[in-house]
């Protein structure tokens, strides 16, 4: 029998199999030896239950770490009077007597205290920050994997107000902007899809608009978040497919004690001119002696904002090399638009026995992105005005649950099991008028007549740089080149040419059940062992389009004319911040009044369509951009840990993967004359086995310093959207595009070499560094050129396999306290990190004959990236001044045309905010600030950022609010 017959089989049996793992974990759970001499407990404190506390037999040879809950287990040899000891950072070390009866002796909560030097206990007991650097920085140096961590207090304090925005801050890690906020993140610069985002250690499902496998984060808010594992070398336990890394968010679980906290604030954005608003609330409790605990967040942000865009196309499809640079079209784009976020997580743990817990994991995140667009063109190609309406409101949900259970079988055995089910969905439901549902766009174009002045010999416009004869302006100084100065856009003139719904839907579903079991061989050997089943259920629609033309747009005799703007009902323009005030100029030319909403939606409705002459012209190879497709995983890994000596401790073991993926779709052949299109059912299927050894070494050097090494192999699957077998053509876009999957994509694998050390301030602090590389094989990257087909130029999108490509690069941190001034000035500090990337990778191209293999870095790697962070931290006082800054990077690759053409985002830094004092106890204000420096986002075609392909900006925002803690 096939590994694919056997998941097909598990998959039909899907209810029976989570029944025999529900049954048969709870069933083995229970069984518990009455030999066993295990002490089980919670350390916590006042700051909340303390995670990889170590725990240590002082009368045995043993010791044991904290999960990240607080909860311990630790064996002993023999009953009878032991003392154990138990260590953290910035707490006293605790010693505890203990009377081991035989089976579990549960110590319940531990209660730790600040440590009793002055300057210490100060930084715990009233530092903002410290609390949860402490958590965050015993998890790093108690892990097995290299890895960074950030705690919830930490997140809390910072001004991000999503998961994306959150880890930004954090050693190696860059995150995309999209409309002035973070949505997606990737470790160490590599591409956003070779970033494994998990939520409680399994990945997420992606409704990614585009396709891929990168997470979209701004659906969840921040506040939803306990803690952030960012692993640079994973372990056997982990998911593979992490070239980059993975990205852990472990949501809210039960705290030790009641707890009850609001929040509250508003703000301002200084781009849409409007208010902003947050709230948020966090219960927790405890009942029934201990034995139930939940928790429940809820979080809600809502906000105006709005963005300028200026966007240039270049006619990089001309058969004339030299004119390959010369301007197609610019576009002066404006969103004015209103987002809200919108999150609800529940946890809930029932400890059923000293040796037997159950737990529940629920979340409900929604995100309201409505933004009108408005959109002004100057055609120089075709001589004309366009002018596209749309009316977005665009939603991501992401929604599931997770329940599990964890196992004391024995002294020597542990179990854990969980069965999880998320869906991730992003969706649009208009217009209302129509049964299709999509993305509405009304399109206009008025002709110029009067030609341009400011062309260059060959009668192409160009930027000045590029002109052969100097002829032409810059961004900077933008002029629209119009030999006629009263010649502008005209409602009156602006004629309704086309009607479209780009339809944009995707959801994705997985389904896991996964099974642990350690065991303790020897006070020395700890062997791990687990299995994982995942199915992967998805539906696409996206690049599917409706278009609906009038009849006298494509000359068919005697249909109405051409519908005015100036006929439409039409409201005024939005207000806000100077239409494009960063640029130098007077745009007031392409500020035109929009249609109001109801407007643009009845022109889809049949009395609309039928009044002026409109009919459908949708393409028959529209059904190629459908496809549904399932994906099953059997993952299984062996591990060992092993102390060699006192201060040497070696983890090993293998990882395997088997991927069986299919795709559904549709799949359109044109033959025959005139041409005939055939439209027949496709299968992709794509299956292959990923085998993953990997080693760790990590040496203590002393009780502060850690030396690690790290030898891992990873991988990354294809994108679904890569490999559908249709394709999808945009009539709207200028010039127009086509979008075809490659269903024979190979799997990306990585060779990852790491060595990192770390050491750790008395004063809650940190210095770390190192180095690693990648030798990489079977790259995919997306390639892009311009093709003649069928009469008319298209831009074709596809992905392609490299060879080979390699990653060198390191890393470096710092976080310190200044507690060696006195008085107010030992309250600053200073948080750097910074990490430098280099990758290189050939492209091949064909010029004729000739072949060439194009020298470039990897999509979406910056060279280099860095936080710098001032800080001030004092009897209660917060005060955080934060640089974050990205480097430039290649976005698409241009296989056909080489590195001249290649698309590049620019650098980009950005200064925020963010400041609380503690008015009591319970009480805190903050203020937080983003983007100060109005840090535009800018892309740019080949070696001259002048040639400006996308600038975008955004403006700043802040607010200020309150947090009580009740309890």
């Amino acid at each position: 029998m096939t590994p694919k017959i056997i998941l097909k089989s598990l998959f039909k049996k899907e209810k029976i199999f989570k029944k025999i793992l529900f049954t048969a974990a709870l069933t083995i759970g229970s069984i518990v030896s009455n030999n066993a001499q295990t002490i089980k407990g919670v350390v916590t404190s006042d700051a909340g239950t303390l995670p990889t506390a170590n725990i240590t037999g002082k009368t045995f040879n043993n010791s044991a770490v904290s999960d990240l809950q607080g909860a311990f287990t630790l064996t002993a040899p023999t009953e009878g009077e032991a003392v154990i000891e138990i260590s953290y950072i910035g707490f006293e070390t605790k010693s505890i007597t203990v009377n081991l009866a035989k089976g579990i002796n549960d110590l319940g909560l531990i209660q730790m205290t600040p440590d009793g030097s002055a300057a210490l206990k100060e930084i715990v007991v009233k530092g903002t920050m410290a609390p949860s650097q402490a958590k965050a920085y015993s998890i790093k140096k108690n892990s097995l994997a290299i890895m960074d961590v950030m705690a919830a207090d930490a997140i809390g304090k910072l001004p991000d107000r999503n998961a994306a925005e959150a880890v930004q801050r954090m050693q190696g890690v860059a995150v995309a902007r999209y409309h002035g906020e973070a949505d997606q993140a990737t470790v160490r610069g590599t591409p956003f899809a070779w970033t494994s985002t998990l939520f409680n250690g399994n990945r997420l499902p992606s409704s990614n608009v585009m396709g891929n496998r990168s997470s979209v984060l701004d659906a969840v808010p921040s506040e939803m978040i306990q803690y952030v594992q960012v692993a640079k070398a994973v372990t056997p336990d982990m998911e593979g497919d992490a070239i980059g890394g993975s990205i852990n968010f472990i949501t809210r679980t039960a705290p030790s004690k009641r707890v009850l906290n609001v929040s509250a604030a508003g703000g301002y954005n200084t781009f849409s001119e409007n208010g902003t608003y947050n709230a948020s609330v966090t219960y927790g409790d405890r009942f029934f002696n201990n034995k139930l605990g939940v928790i429940v967040s809820g979080a809600i942000w809502s906000r105006q904002w709005g963005s300028d865009e200026f966007a240039a196309t270049y006619n990089t499809g001309a058969a004339v090399v030299e004119q390959k640079k010369s301007l197609n079209t610019v576009l002066f784009k404006r969103y004015m638009g209103e987002r809200e976020t919108k999150g609800l997580n529940v946890g809930a743990e029932y400890k059923l026995t000293p040796s037997d817990k159950i737990f529940f994991r629920g979340m409900a995140n929604k995100f309201d992105d409505i933004r009108p667009v408005y959109e002004s063109y100057i055609d120089y190609t075709n001589s004309r005005f366009q002018y596209n309406y749309r009316y977005s409101h665009y939603q991501t949900a992401l929604n599931g649950f997770e329940v599990g259970g964890e196992h004391q079988m024995s002294e020597k055995f542990k179990l854990d099991w969980s069965y999880s089910n998320h869906k991730s969905e992003y969706y649009l439901d208009t217009p209302p008028t129509s049964s299709n549902k999509g993305l509405p766009i009304a399109t206009f174009r008025q002709k110029i007549t009067g030609g341009f002045n400011d062309l260059s010999s060959d009668g192409k416009r160009y930027w000045g740089f590029d002109s052969p004869n100097g002829v032409g302006g810059t961004v900077d100084h933008f002029e629209t080149g119009i030999a006629n100065p009263n010649e502008v856009m005209d409602p009156s003139k602006l004629l309704l040419n086309q009607l479209v719904i780009a339809q944009l839907d995707n959801s994705e579903r997985d389904q896991i059940g996964q099974i642990n079991l350690k065991v303790e061989a020897s006070s020395k050997v700890n062997l791990k062992f687990g299995a994982k089943y995942r199915h992967k259920d998805r539906t696409n629609t996206y690049g599917s389009n409706f278009v609906y033309l009038p009849g006298a747009a494509v000359g068919i005799p005697n249909s109405p004319a051409l519908v005015p703007l100036s006929a439409l009902q039409t409201t005024n323009f939005p207000n806000g911040s100077k239409f494009f005030g960063n640029m130098n100029g007077d745009f007031s030319q392409f500020i035109v009044n929009p249609l109001t909403k109801d407007q643009l939606f009845n022109m889809y409705g049949q009395s609309f369509q039928t009044a002026n002459g409109f009919m459908d012209f949708t393409s028959k190879t529209n059904a190629t951009s459908f496809y549904t497709g399932d994906e099953n995983v059997i993952a299984g890994y062996a591990m060992a840990e092993i102390d060699a000596t006192d201060n040497l401790k070696i983890v090993g073991g293998l990882r395997n993967e088997y991927t069986a993926m299919t795709l559904n779709g549709t799949k359109a052949t044109t033959e025959g004359t005139p041409a005939v299109i055939t439209l027949s059912p496709s299968v992709v299927e794509n299956n292959y086995n990923s085998f993953l050894p990997m080693l760790h070494l990590k040496y203590k050097v002393s009780d502060k310093s850690n030396l690690r090494a790290a030898y891992t192999r990873t991988f990354v699957r294809p994108n679904f959207g890569d490999m559908t077998p249709g394709s999808s053509t945009n009539t709207t876009a200028s010039p127009q595009t086509i979008t075809q999957g490659n269903p024979d994509l190979k799997p990306t694998f990585s060779n990852n070499f790491d060595v990192m050390g770390e050491y750790y301030f008395d004063n809650v602090g940190i210095l770390s560094g190192g180095i690693f590389y990648k030798n990489i094989t079977d790259v995919v990257f997306t390639d892009v050129s311009m093709q003649n087909i069928d009469g008319n130029d298209y831009l074709v999108t596809q992905a392609k396999n490299l060879n080979k490509a390699s990653l060198v690069g390191f890393e470096a941190g710092i976080n310190k306290r200044f507690d060696f001034l006195n008085g107010f000035w030992s309250g600053f500090g200073v948080e750097f990190n910074y990490t430098y990337l280099d990758s290189k990778t050939e492209v091949p191209r064909v010029n004729g004959t000739n072949t060439f293999n194009d020298k470039t870095s990897l999509p979406n790697q910056s060279k280099n990236l860095f936080n710098a962070i001032l800080f001030y931290e004092r009897n209660g006082v917060m005060v955080r001044l934060a640089g974050n800054y990205r480097g430039n990077s290649v976005e698409t690759i241009n296989q056909q045309l080489g590195p001249d053409y290649y698309i590049w985002s620019d650098s980009n830094f950005t200064i925020d905010a963010s400041a609380t004092v503690n008015i009591n106890k319970k009480l805190k204000v903050f203020i937080e600030l983003n983007n100060l420096s109005d840090s535009p986002v800018k892309m740019y075609m080949g070696n001259d950022k002048r040639r400006v392909t996308s600038q975008e900006w955004y403006g700043s925002r802040g607010q200020a609010g309150l947090r009580y803690d009740i309890f």
